[in-house]
Formats: C-alpha cells, structure tokens, sequence
C-alpha cells in the first residue's frame, strides 16, 4: 500500500476543515464484529473523507472510529474497550484513547480522551456523535442507532 505523508499544518488543516455527509443513504450502526465504512466531502467538494465505525468480535464494549483522508491517511482515531496503547516515546496510554494525525508518525501516537470534546464515553453512540463534531463533520451521515450501538 502506498503510503502518504502529510505535513502538521496539512494533516491539521484537513481535521480542522468541515466535511459533510455525500449523500442521503442509511447505515445501521454496526454490531458484533461489523464494520461500516461512509464517505464523506468537504463542504467545498473538493477533499474526500471516510468515517469508519468498527466493532469487536466479541467485547461490546470494543471497537474503533476513524477519520480518513485520501483513502489511507488516518486522521484522528478513537479505539474503546481495547487494550492500552503504547506510543513510539514508551509512554502507555490507557484505553479508550484517541490518536490524532502526527507528522512522522501518522497515527501511532494516542493521547488521553478530551473530556472538554467527549461527553460520555461509555455510551457508544455518543461517543461516535462526539466523534463526528471532534472531526468537524457538520452535516452527519445518516446512521440508524439500532438496539446495541
């Protein structure tokens, strides 16, 4: 896979930038071990986005949300109910914990979840609503809730 590096400002400028959803289709919110990958534009069209939302196998309470650009640079992740992360540096971070794009490092860096950004973690559905406005996706693809989310 090819990979591609993005300057600081470039990765920044593209979290920071509003995107929307590209269309009107309906997702349901994964369950057990599913995976929904939506895409999404800048307001302008001219940038292209995905929002994936990943569950575990087992563990209800695990799985991931991503922030994509150009197909393969993640942008900002956030990983719940896994196990803790350890950054290039040593340092551990515990779980959940959120990854924002690093110059150099791509996503390989976690921090502490922003409780100023995300409100309740624990519920799952929240924390994709805080997801999507920490990612400045203002206009929200239209995702069922479901039973279990």
């Amino acid at each position: 896979m090819t990979e591609i590096n993005l300057t600081q400002s470039e990765a920044n400028a593209l979290i920071s930038m509003e995107k929307i959803r590209v269309d009107d289709q309906s997702y349901d919110y994964p369950g057990l071990g599913g995976r929904i990958t939506i895409p999404i534009t800048s307001r302008n069209k001219r940038e292209y986005f995905v929002l994936d939302v990943s569950r575990g196998r087992i563990d209800l309470l695990k799985g991931s949300y991503h922030n994509r650009a150009k197909q393969i640079v993640i942008l900002v992740r956030l990983d719940f109910g896994g196990q803790p992360h350890r950054n290039p540096d040593g340092q551990e971070i515990p779980s959940p914990h959120l990854h924002v794009y690093r110059e150099g490092y791509g996503d390989k860096w976690a921090v502490p979840i922003p409780t100023e950004d995300f409100t309740n973690i624990a519920d799952l559905w929240q924390a994709l609503m805080d997801f999507m406005k920490y990612c400045n996706i203002t206009e929200l693809p239209n995702i069922q809730r479901g039973l279990f989310p």
